[in-house]
């Protein structure tokens, strides 16, 4: 029954000049295209705007539009800048650029963790051990060792316990000379990432931090007491009951019992001051799983207060033949979370540093330059919330799956241009490129925007990974099948065409990446 109605319907639908035959199969109908206006039509737009390519689909439409802000890296002052953030800063610079890409104003937001009782162990630490030329000469490390040994310390001492709680003590009341220790802190710290960022291609409109918000958290407080949210506990801390029976089954804590903040309060008051600033229409939160509770809890205190902007929606669709029609999109709050990174040691031991891992990476790609080894695979092939094992030979290597194999395939394509940048061609004959091998890399491009749309629907890079290795592996065999020089004009004219727009797709989907192309290797 079910074949006789594949058929029915194979023989009911219209052949034109786009479908040329449809056959029902078991289980599925083929469609066979016209091949020459496969490539008439993709390369004419390609080579009109090569910018504009799948990012101005029809299929984007609805997501076009409003004002995005990423949140993400957000590092620890003086605390090592580990593999979580990288990889943090690495996924949050992708979101951002694919919301730019797609037509979105987007706010980059760097959070730096730079308030809370580890700033009263730095504080007493650096006053009983800490040397301001060290500071100026190794700012990160030198604060990183002073807050390793004031906390072997403070296990064991309960006086520098005592010095760390009266160091914070006079932070919050906004001491002078806490004050001014703590600025020191946190400007010698900024600037150095500021430094490292640069060296990654990585910008930031805004580096905020808690300590921007700890004088909001009051605010903050009375509004959930004037809405009977705030609970006191027997202990004396302040909670907010987020269970659906009401039972204090779940719930989070928003005031210790001596009345200073937490993490969660500074960051309800940063969500609300953003909202208010920036106006946003979506904010992305990119940390690992670890905190994922954490999020739930802020969107759910959020909520709880009224602002309906921290619920989060799904965009829905209806579809006809012609048109992809999009249900009113609400303001919505997310947690993009990441698999945690293991195993990451440096040369220095386990202390990791982000400029040793850029030093390291710099010096084994150099290596891997000069010398080819086994195939390897990607780090963002796989879901996101997948754990990640770190290794450096696993991460750096030339051959295989890599963003080193997308930039070689780029600068290939480079160099065959520039060899051929004497020849002017146009991508008005294109009927030699309705061999296999071509219709192969068209067929591919064409699937560009359905790509960046499930990229932007659960906001993980694999999707545009794997679509550009896979280019990458199928413009390779072209590359081999498909000369160029040697060939008549009309088919060498159609294959540059080719080939340039593949490179043109090829760099779009690696800047979204935050891979900036290289031109020669």
């Amino acid at each position: 029954m079910a074949c006789f109605f594949r058929r029915s319907v194979a023989l009911q639908i219209k052949r034109d000049a786009v479908v040329e035959e449809v056959v029902a199969g078991r289980g599925v109908i083929h469609f066979r295209l016209n091949k020459l206006i496969l490539a008439q039509k993709l390369l004419e737009q390609l080579h009109s705007e090569p910018d504009g390519f799948g990012v101005k689909s029809d299929l984007l439409r609805h997501l076009q539009g409003g004002r995005t802000l990423v949140e993400f890296s957000s590092p620890n002052i003086a605390k090592k800048f580990h593999a979580g953030h990288l990889r943090s800063t690495i996924i949050g610079n992708f979101i951002a650029n694919l919301k730019k890409s797609l037509g979105k104003d987007v706010i980059r937001v760097n959070y730096l963790g730079d308030w809370g009782m580890q700033f009263g162990l730095l504080g007493a630490g650096f006053e009983r051990f800490g040397s301001q030329e060290k500071l100026k000469t190794r700012p990160l490390e030198h604060l990183f060792e002073v807050y390793v040994q004031v906390n072997r310390e403070a296990e064991s001492d309960e006086s520098v316990r005592s010095a760390a709680a009266e160091f914070y003590r006079r932070l919050v009341q906004r001491e002078d000379q806490a004050l001014e220790l703590w600025r020191q802190f946190r400007e010698i710290t900024v600037d150095e990432y500021k430094r490292i960022y640069q060296r990654l291609g990585v910008d930031f409109d805004h580096f905020s931090g808690e300590s921007f918000h700890d004088g909001q958290t009051q605010n903050v407080l009375e509004e959930l007491k004037t809405k009977r949210l705030l609970k006191t506990t027997e202990k004396g801390t302040g909670v907010v009951d987020l269970s659906a029976t009401g039972d204090m089954s779940s719930y989070a804590t928003l005031v210790r019992s001596d009345g200073t903040s937490l993490y969660i309060t500074r960051d309800v008051a940063a969500a609300l001051d953003r909202k208010q600033r920036f106006g946003f229409d979506e904010m992305i939160y990119v940390t690992d799983k670890s905190q994922t509770v954490h999020f739930q809890q802020l969107f759910h205190i959020l909520s709880f207060m009224g602002h309906q902007w921290a619920e989060r929606y799904s965009h829905t669709h209806t579809h006809t033949h012609t048109h992809t029609h999009s249900v009113p999109t609400y303001q919505m709050c997310h947690h993009v979370a990441f698999g945690l990174v293991q195993g990451m040691s440096t040369r220095r031991g386990e202390v990791v540093f982000l400029e040793d891992v850029l030093e390291e990476a710099r010096s084994r790609m150099i290596n891997n330059m000069r010398q080819s080894r086994s195939e390897r695979r990607s780090d963002f092939k796989g879901p996101l919330i997948s754990d990640y094992k770190f290794d450096w030979d696993k991460v750096l290597q030339s051959q295989g799956d890599t963003g080193v194999f997308l930039q070689y395939t780029h600068a290939r394509l480079c160099s065959l241009l520039r060899r051929h940048a004497s020849e002017s061609y146009s991508c008005r004959d294109v009927s030699p490129l309705t061999d296999s091998r071509s219709v192969s890399v068209l067929q591919h491009l064409l699937r560009y925007d359905e790509v960046l749309l499930q990229s932007a629907n659960d906001l993980q890079p694999r999707h545009l990974v794997n679509f550009l290795m896979t280019l990458s592996h199928l413009v390779a065999s072209a590359h081999r099948e498909l000369p160029v020089k040697g060939s008549p004009a009309a088919a060498a004219q159609a294959r540059l065409c080719l080939f340039s727009a593949v490179r043109s797709v090829l760099a779009n989907g690696m800047r979204i990446l935050g891979i900036t192309p290289v031109d020669k290797m």
